[in-house]
C-alpha cells in the first residue's frame, strides 16, 4: 500500500520502469509513492542499469533479518545521544548516502563517508564502522582506500594503536582541491591531444574547446575554495557572525584572449 514497505510486485514495476527508461518521478507515480523512496530503492541496489527486482527484495528481506538476529528479545536500540530520534536519524542516513552516491560514490564508501560524517567525533575504527554498517573489515578497508585516495578520509592510530578514519574539518576544502587537480590533469591530456589530431582540425577544435572550458572551470573552482575558506574558516575555528568576503574576479564572461583564438 502507499506509504508501507515496497513489495515484490512494486520492485517488478520498478525494472520495468527501468527498463523502459522512465524518470524516478514517473515510476514513483505509477506506484503512488515519493520519488526519493524510488531513487534510494534503486540506488541502494545495483543503481538503473544493474537494478534486479528479485535480488533486490531478496537483499531487503536479509536486511530486515539481520537487523531482527542483532536484538536480543525484549531489548530495544539503545539510545542515541543528544535526544536524537533514531528513526529519523536512520532516515536521513540512507538520504544523504543516496545524494553522495548520485554524485558518484560507490554505494559502500558513500555508506562509510556518511557514517563517518554523522558521529560526533568525526572518527571511527574498522571495527566500529565494520557493526554500525553491518559488513566486513576487509569491506570497510576497501572503502577507507578509495575514499583516501579522493582525499575524503584520513588514518591515524589513536592510544591504543588501533587505527582511526577521520573526517577532516576542512574535508570539502581538501574534496575541492582534489577535483580542481583532476581537472587540470583533463585539460592537460585534452591538450595534448591537439598536437596529436592536427591543430585546426575538428576533433583537435573540440579538444581545444574541452580544454578552455575545464581550464576556465578549474581555475573558478579553486579561486572559490580559497575565497570560502578564508570567510569561513574551518570547522569549529570559523569565527562567529558574518563577514563580508573579498570581491570576487568577474569570471561570467570568456577571456577576450579565449574568445579571438577561437
Amino acid at each position: 500500500m502507499p506509504g508501507g514497505r515496497l513489495t515484490q510486485k512494486d520492485r517488478q514495476q520498478i525494472a520495468l520502469g527501468l527498463a523502459d527508461g522512465l524518470a524516478y518521478a514517473e515510476i514513483a507515480r505509477s506506484l503512488d509513492r515519493p520519488t526519493s523512496t524510488i531513487t534510494r530503492e534503486v540506488m541502494r541496489n545495483g543503481g538503473p542499469t544493474g537494478y534486479r527486482a528479485d535480488l533486490a527484495h531478496r537483499a531487503t528481506e536479509q536486511r530486515a533479518h539481520r537487523r531482527r538476529s542483532a536484538a536480543p528479545r525484549g531489548s530495544g536500540p539503545a539510545p542515541l545521544p543528544h535526544g536524537r530520534d533514531a528513526e529519523a536519524v536512520r532516515a536521513y542516513e540512507e538520504a544523504f548516502t543516496t545524494v553522495m552516491m548520485q554524485s558518484g560514490l560507490p554505494r559502500m564508501m558513500a555508506r562509510v563517508m556518511v557514517a563517518l560524517l554523522l558521529t560526533d567525533t568525526g572518527s571511527m575504527t574498522a571495527a566500529e564502522l565494520a557493526r554500525r554498517l553491518e559488513v566486513s573489515p576487509a569491506t570497510i578497508s576497501k572503502s577507507i582506500t578509495f575514499l583516501e585516495s579522493q582525499a575524503l578520509v584520513r588514518r591515524e592510530r589513536d592510544e591504543g594503536r588501533r587505527e582511526r578514519y577521520i573526517i577532516d574539518e576542512d574535508l570539502w576544502y581538501q574534496s575541492t582541491e582534489a577535483s580542481v587537480r583532476a581537472l587540470a590533469q583533463q585539460v592537460e591530456i585534452a591538450r595534448q591531444g591537439v598536437g596529436v589530431l592536427g591543430r585546426g582540425t575538428p576533433a583537435a577544435d573540440r579538444l581545444e574547446n574541452v580544454a578552455r572550458f575545464l581550464d576556465f572551470v578549474g581555475e573558478s573552482l579553486g579561486r572559490a575554495a580559497e575565497q570560502a575558506r578564508a570567510l569561513l574558516g574551518s570547522g569549529t575555528g570559523a569565527a562567529a557572525g558574518p563577514a563580508t568576503a573579498p570581491p570576487a574576479e568577474d569570471t561570467s564572461a570568456p577571456r577576450d584572449a579565449d574568445r579571438r583564438e577561437a
